[in-house]
C-alpha cells in the first residue's frame, strides 16, 4: 500500500489503458474481449468505492487489475446451475433438482445431445414419427394403460387434461383436495387457467359420494380426484373411494380422472416403504385417465405422464396445447432409460438412485457417520462441537408427505466459550455453501445438521 496521490480518483487509469496492459492479453484470449472490458469496468467501480470508504486510494497498479479481473472473470464464468451436496435429509428436494438420474439415463441423454436423432422420425417407414412412440409402449407395459403421452410436468398434465375435456364446463372436486403445491400453484388456479369451473363438494375433512352426485348437472364435464400433496388430513375423515367415483361418473357417461401427483409404478412396500397408489391400481379401480410425475417417486426426469384409455389419450394429443407442453429429446431419452430399469425389479433398488436412497440401510448410514466424524471434528476443533445423532429423513416433493425415514446426522453446535466471529450456525452454513461444491444442510433444534443418507456425504464433508 502507498499513500494516495493528491489527485485522488483522477489517478485511476482508463479502461483502454488497463486493457493494453501486457498481462491482459492472456485474459482476452481465455475469456474474450467483451468479458474482460466488463471486468475492468467492475474493478474501476470497486476502486472508487474503496476510495470513498477508506478515504485513501490503494496501490492500484497492473498487478492489482490482473489479479482482481481474473477473479471476477472466473466467478462470472461459473454456471449458476451448480452441483451441490444435498445433506438436508430431503431425498426428493424440489429446490435441489428432485430425483437423481441413474447412469443409464445420463448416458442416454449424452447420446442424443451431439448428433441428430430419431425424435419424430420413423426409421422403419422413413416417414414422420410421434415423439411419444419412444416411451408409450413402456409406460403402458408398466401401468396397464391402453395409451400414454408425456408433457413437461404434472401440473401441465392436469392443465391439459382439464382443458381438453372440461373447457367452459364444471368439474366437481372435494374441498379436502384443494391442494397448493410448491411455488403457490393451486388446483383452483390451474382449473381457472384451463378454462373450466371448479365445483367444490363436501367439506375439508369429510366428503361423501352423495356430495358428488348432487353436484352433477348438464354442465358437468368429468369427476376428478386429486391426491393431496405435502399434507394429510387425519382424524374424523371420510373420502370417496375411487371405485365409487368411477361408477358414479360412468353412470352419468362422464370420464373419471385421478391426479396421483407423485406416482410410482411399483409396490414400494417391497422395499420397506409405505404403500402409495400406483397408476395400475387406479386404472383398475375404474379411472379413465391418470396423471403423475416423472421426477418424484418414479426417479426419472421432470415430466408429467398421462395414461388411460386410447380414445381419451388420443383426444388429449389432438389438443393444440399439447405442442406447447411437449418434452424434448433429452427428457424422452432419460425417461425411456429409467422406465427400462423397471423391467428388472430384482435390481431396481440397486440401479435407481431414488429407490436406493429411500431404502438405504440405517446401519450403513450410521457407519458412514462414524467414518466422517473424526475429519469434521478436526476441521472445526476449538469453536464447535460435532456429534452423531439420530434424525429423520423426508421423502420430499409431496411424496408420502407424513412419512419419514430413520436416518443419522452430524450435528454441529457452537461451543459456549467460543468467541470466534464466524461460529454462529448461520455463518457456518453460509461458509459451507460458499465451497466450490456447496454443502447444504439444515438448521434444526439449535444445531446445523448434515443428514448422511446421501452416498456422497463422506466426500462432501471430508473436503469441507
Amino acid at each position: 500500500m502507498r499513500e494516495p496521490s493528491k489527485t485522488g480518483l483522477s489517478a485511476l487509469p482508463s479502461v483502454d489503458r488497463v486493457l493494453n496492459y501486457a498481462v491482459f492479453a492472456p485474459l482476452i484470449g481465455e475469456f474474450g474481449r467483451v468479458a474482460v472490458v466488463n471486468a475492468i469496468r467492475a474493478q474501476l467501480v470497486r476502486a472508487r468505492q474503496e476510495f470513498k470508504i477508506a478515504d485513501g486510494l490503494a496501490a492500484i497498479d497492473e498487478a492489482w487489475f490482473a489479479q482482481h479481473c481474473r477473479a471476477h472473470l472466473e466467478i462470472e464464468q461459473q454456471s449458476s446451475l451448480r452441483p451441490v451436496f444435498n445433506l438436508t435429509g430431503t431425498v426428493l428436494h424440489t429446490n435441489l433438482g428432485r430425483a437423481l438420474l441413474p447412469k443409464e439415463a445420463q448416458q442416454a441423454v449424452a447420446a442424443v445431445l451431439g448428433q441428430p436423432c430419431s425424435l419424430e422420425y420413423d426409421i422403419a417407414s422413413g416417414g414422420r414419427g410421434d415423439r411419444d412412440d419412444h416411451i408409450e409402449k413402456l409406460i403402458c407395459e408398466l401401468t396397464g394403460a391402453g395409451a400414454a403421452t408425456v408433457v413437461n410436468n404434472n401440473a401441465a398434465a392436469v392443465f391439459l387434461l382439464l382443458n381438453t375435456f372440461a373447457l367452459n364446463r364444471e368439474v366437481p372436486v372435494s374441498r379436502g383436495e384443494m391442494i397448493e403445491i410448491g411455488g403457490s400453484f393451486r388446483i383452483p388456479d390451474i382449473m381457472t387457467r384451463a378454462g373450466c369451473t371448479l365445483r367444490e363438494v363436501g367439506t375439508t375433512n369429510r366428503t361423501h359420494l352423495k356430495d358428488f352426485a348432487g353436484a352433477i348437472n348438464p354442465l358437468t364435464a368429468m369427476l376428478l380426484k386429486v391426491q393431496t400433496s405435502n399434507y394429510a388430513i387425519q382424524g374424523f375423515t371420510v373420502a370417496v373411494a375411487e371405485k365409487d367415483l368411477a361408477k358414479l361418473a360412468h353412470e352419468h357417461r362422464l370420464p373419471f380422472a385421478v391426479d396421483l401427483g407423485s406416482g410410482t409404478v411399483v409396490d414400494l412396500r417391497d422395499g420397506g416403504l409405505p404403500a402409495t397408489p400406483t397408476p395400475r391400481q387406479t386404472l383398475g379401480n375404474g379411472a379413465d385417465i391418470v396423471t403423475f410425475s416423472g421426477d418424484k417417486l418414479l426417479g426419472g426426469p421432470q415430466a408429467g405422464i398421462i395414461v388411460g384409455g386410447a380414445h381419451w389419450i388420443a383426444a388429449i394429443k389432438r389438443n393444440s396445447l399439447k405442442r406447447a407442453l411437449r418434452v424434448d429429446k433429452m427428457t424422452l431419452a432419460a425417461l425411456e432409460a429409467v422406465l427400462r430399469l423397471y423391467r428388472d425389479p430384482a435390481r431396481l433398488a440397486e440401479r435407481l438412485p431414488t429407490l436406493r436412497l429411500l431404502t438405504r440401510n440405517l446401519a450403513n448410514i450410521n457407519a458412514c457417520a462414524a467414518r466422517v466424524l473424526a475429519a469434521v471434528e478436526r476441521a472445526v476443533h476449538g469453536f464447535t462441537a460435532v456429534t452423531v445423532e439420530p434424525c429423520q429423513s423426508q421423502i420430499g416433493s409431496g411424496s408420502l408427505p407424513v412419512e419419514v425415514l430413520p436416518s443419522c446426522c452430524l450435528a454441529v453446535r457452537p461451543l459456549p466459550a467460543a468467541r470466534h466471529p464466524g461460529t454462529s450456525l448461520d455463518r457456518i452454513a453460509a461458509a459451507l455453501r460458499a465451497l466450490p461444491v456447496p454443502v447444504i444442510g439444515r438448521i434444526e433444534d439449535g444445531a446445523l445438521r448434515f443428514d448422511l443418507r446421501f452416498s456422497k456425504t463422506k466426500a462432501a464433508l471430508s473436503r469441507s
